[in-house]
C-alpha cells in the first residue's frame, strides 16, 4: 500500500466518536469514548489525531507523562488504513514532543502477536523491559514491555 499522507494535531472534544469507533474496531477491550473526554482535560495527558485530506481520522495516539517518563497509553489506525505508515507518523510525532518535553524515557506494551508494531516500535529505539503474563484478554495473551530511552544529543 502506498503511504498516506496525514495532518497530525491535538485531539479536540469532536474528534471522540470517530477516535472511539476506531479504537472499537481494533480492540476486543476497546476504550470508552467517556476515557478520551477525560483525558482531553488532563494536563498530564497529550491525545493526538492523525487526518487525511477529507478530514476523516485515521488514526490517534494517546501519550500520558508523569515526571520525566512519558508512556504511550494507546496509539491506533483504522483498519482501513492499516500499512500506510500513520502509525510510523503518530509515534514519530509524540516521540518528538517526548524529546522536546525531555522525558528521559517512554514506555509502551505491545502484543506479543503484532510483529508488525513491534518491528515499528524496534525500529524507533524501543527495547524489551518486560512481560505482563495474560495482560491482554479476548484472546488472552501477554503484553511486551518496551522502552525507549531519549536518544543523546537529543534536545531537552
Amino acid at each position: 500500500m502506498t503511504r498516506l499522507p496525514v495532518t497530525i494535531r491535538d485531539m479536540h472534544l469532536g474528534d471522540v466518536e470517530g477516535v472511539a469507533k476506531i479504537e472499537a474496531e481494533a480492540f476486543a477491550d476497546a476504550w470508552a469514548p467517556s476515557a478520551f473526554r477525560d483525558l482531553l482535560s488532563r494536563g498530564y495527558a497529550r491525545l493526538r489525531v492523525a487526518c487525511e485530506g477529507s478530514g476523516a481520522i485515521a488514526g490517534y495516539c494517546v501519550l500520558l507523562r508523569a515526571a520525566d517518563e512519558g508512556e504511550i497509553a494507546n496509539i491506533c489506525t483504522a483498519l482501513v488504513h492499516r500499512g500506510r505508515g500513520i502509525g510510523a507518523q503518530l509515534l514519530d510525532d509524540a516521540l518528538q514532543f517526548a524529546d522536546h518535553a525531555d522525558l528521559a524515557s517512554v514506555y509502551l506494551e505491545v502484543r506479543t502477536s503484532n510483529s508488525p508494531a513491534r518491528d515499528l516500535y524496534g525500529s524507533r529505539g524501543f527495547a524489551l523491559v518486560g512481560r505482563r503474563r495474560h495482560y491482554y484478554q479476548h484472546p488472552t495473551e501477554d503484553a511486551l514491555v518496551l522502552r525507549r530511552v531519549r536518544p543523546v544529543g537529543s534536545p531537552a
